[in-house]
């Protein structure tokens, strides 16, 4: 077992693992669920720097070179996903790491898109570790990322106590609103862009539409200057681009354009999570408009055929790939390329 000490942030460990807390101010569920799909893209995408940045000494305790293994089929069996695909819902991540003694080491990233305070919140956060525990027992840490606008929101431990048995649970609490911008901006761990993102869309009913607006071109400036590798650099910018999104169309197409003028792309589309979001609402869209169950079964099916076309579209993955995201056989995917090949 892991002896852990007190971290500069005065919280103990109990163990090394890791689960975020997003917390999201607007209420649209299509909203919550393209934000819970954009979190899972980017803990992926930045999963180093995200070690990096919670755990200052992530490269002496962590051996990054065996790599990290996501465990989403395990987690899901000790946690059901929702059956509402649009209801806010946790985005989980089991990843399994290696430290440099050689152990391995299971990771819970434990990411909720919600928009207030939530009472039973550090009772929940226990049981994930419990249950965790019970599975896999070794030493599992959490982080709580609030990305709420409100300052008295501010889980960190879970406490009961009855006839002398006592039980006393913490956990890391990251409040975005009180990072300052300054020191993030400092940065050079690319996953600071991410909470500079974040921190925008706080910012987002006080600024206005065109306050917003310049603020999200300033974080585009900022990110394409940096000397950011591509891949983590487009993950970035689908982020900010799909985060922070306008209610006037006229905005968000301004934004593309200069976008596309700032970066040289003319196609910056790229995260899967983005393109199932998109089919998603496109199928559900379908069906609403049928409101009966063969209008459904038809909606269904155009959303998974618009999800399926996107993938081969827009992104470079082998049909291996996509038939796994899609959800479907290698047939199908085969089909659907020679189609669109000969259209």
């Amino acid at each position: 077992m892991y002896q852990l000490k007190s971290d500069d942030r005065g919280l103990l460990l109990h163990s090394w693992g890791v689960s975020c807390l997003v917390c999201e101010p607007q209420e649209n569920k299509e909203y919550h669920a393209r934000n819970d799909l954009l979190w899972k893209g980017i803990l992926e995408e930045l999963f180093e720097d995200f070690l990096r940045f919670f755990f200052p000494e992530a490269d002496k305790r962590f051996d990054f070179n065996r790599g990290f293994e996501f465990l989403d089929k395990e987690l899901e069996q000790i946690f059901p996903p929702e059956e509402d695909r649009f209801a806010p819902r946790h985005v989980d991540k089991l990843v399994k790491v290696h430290t440099r003694e050689g152990h391995d080491v299971e990771i819970l990233l434990h990411c909720e898109v919600q928009g207030s305070r939530q009472a039973n919140f550090p009772e929940r956060m226990f049981r994930y570790y419990a249950r965790l525990w019970d599975k896999y027992p070794r030493p599992i840490a959490a982080i709580a990322i609030l990305t709420d606008g409100n300052r008295r929101f501010r889980p960190a431990c879970y406490e009961q106590s009855f006839l002398g048995t006592s039980l006393r649970y913490r956990f890391i609490c990251y409040k975005v609103l009180d990072q300052p911008d300054a020191e993030l901006e400092k940065s050079e761990n690319p996953f600071a862009m991410v909470i500079l993102t974040v921190k925008a869309a706080l910012k987002a009913q006080k600024l206005g539409e065109k306050g917003l607006y310049r603020l999200k071109m300033e974080l585009a400036r900022r990110l394409h200057a940096k000397q950011i590798p591509n891949k983590k650099q487009r993950a970035l910018m689908n982020f900010l681009r799909f985060y922070l999104r306008f209610r006037q169309d006229a905005l968000n197409r301004k934004f593309e354009n200069e976008l596309t003028e700032l970066t040289g792309r003319t196609n910056t589309m790229g995260i899967e999570e983005l393109l199932l979001m998109q089919a998603r609402l496109e199928g559900e869209a379908t069906g609403e408009k049928r409101g009966e169950k063969r209008g459904e079964r038809i909606g269904e099916k155009r959303k998974e055929q618009a999800f399926l076309r996107n993938l081969i579209k827009e992104t470079d993955f082998d049909d291996r790939k996509i038939a796994l995201l899609a959800g479907v056989a290698m047939d199908d995917v085969v089909a659907a390329r020679r189609e669109m090949n000969t259209a």
